[in-house]
């Protein structure tokens, strides 16, 4: 990040047509209500696994690990780092909702690889203010897996992490490679 990124004008979200991105969201969430039926789900989820993968819009979670509506609870941020607010998220899941194991998934060509801690200090110059969260940048996207991995196994607010496994999702391929926390 060495120059600020341009502002986009309001026009710039605007969709041929008219409308923002966000107005067809709301359009197709209306459409999805007019055939909604309520699953009679509560919150607990069916499979007591919580998955914490990237954000990366690529990795479609569910389809890739053959799960269904309510199987799981979700936690996704960018390069699915296990920070202070998952370790939050996680712990809400364990304690009062029931689940008992924890699936990390990372990919290849992750975003976080080809930024730097410098981001948060540009970003501090841009607004004037530094941000309070890390970037959580990282090179090794195995090392940070079994970060993440030894994050999870160690926090005291967690009573369940005698299951806690860690992936690479390959991008171009579909497959989830297991990485061994002790490499």
């Amino acid at each position: 990040m060495s120059t600020p990124a341009p502002r986009l004008a309001q026009s710039a979200n605007r969709l041929p047509g008219g409308g923002t991105v966000i107005d067809r969201l709301v359009t197709a969430n209306r459409a999805y209500a007019a055939g909604f039926v309520d699953p009679g789900m509560d919150a607990r989820p069916v499979q007591r696994v919580a998955v914490v993968a990237c954000m990366d819009a690529r990795i479609d979670l569910h389809a890739a690990l053959g799960l269904e509506l309510g199987d799981c609870h979700t936690v996704r941020n960018a390069g699915g780092v296990v920070t202070d607010d998952t370790i939050r998220s996680l712990t809400i899941s364990q304690r009062a909702l029931g689940t008992r194991s924890v699936i990390l998934i990372h990919h290849t060509g992750c975003g976080l690889q080809s930024l730097t801690e410098d981001f948060r200090h540009e970003l501090e110059m841009e607004v004037g203010q530094r941000p309070a969260w890390a970037v959580e940048a990282f090179r090794d996207v195995d090392q940070d897996v079994r970060q993440s991995m030894q994050r999870v196994r160690t926090s005291p607010f967690l009573p369940h992490t005698d299951d806690v496994r860690g992936f690479v999702f390959d991008v171009t391929t579909g497959l989830l490679r297991e990485i061994d926390p002790r490499a």
